[in-house]
């Protein structure tokens, strides 16, 4: 009985309705558009690059929405996640990189060096 209701248990990415995904997504745009203004008050990029902030907004949603999904699969609560996926998509790509050394190391992948 048991591992019946732990069958019903696992969603897929599917399960999740259209208001669960504008949330995560709505929540990692904003942590994109902190990122941009960073680096727009540190002097990174220029104030109206557009294409610079389009970029951000993109791999932040992507990243959040992992994290959202990586939160998910290991049962964290609601308010959690929502750090998590805020934290994360403000991270960018630094935030790929560092799961990508999470992954490599779960797994005893030795990563490829930076530029191969």
């Amino acid at each position: 009985m048991a591992e019946k209701d732990a069958a019903e248990a696992v969603k897929s990415v599917t399960d999740y309705g259209a208001l669960t995904y504008a949330w995560v997504l709505l929540l990692s745009a904003w942590g994109g558009a902190v990122s941009f203004i960073n680096k727009v008050r540190s002097g990174a990029v220029r104030p109206f690059n557009v294409v610079e902030l389009v970029g951000e907004l993109v791999v932040s949603g992507f990243v959040g929405v992992l994290t959202f999904w990586l939160c998910e699969s290991a049962g964290f609560n609601e308010l959690l996640t929502a750090v998590c996926v805020g934290v994360s998509s403000h991270m960018g790509t630094r935030g790929l990189f560092r799961l990508e050394q999470y992954i490599s190391k779960r797994l005893g992948l030795d990563p490829a060096p930076p530029g191969q």
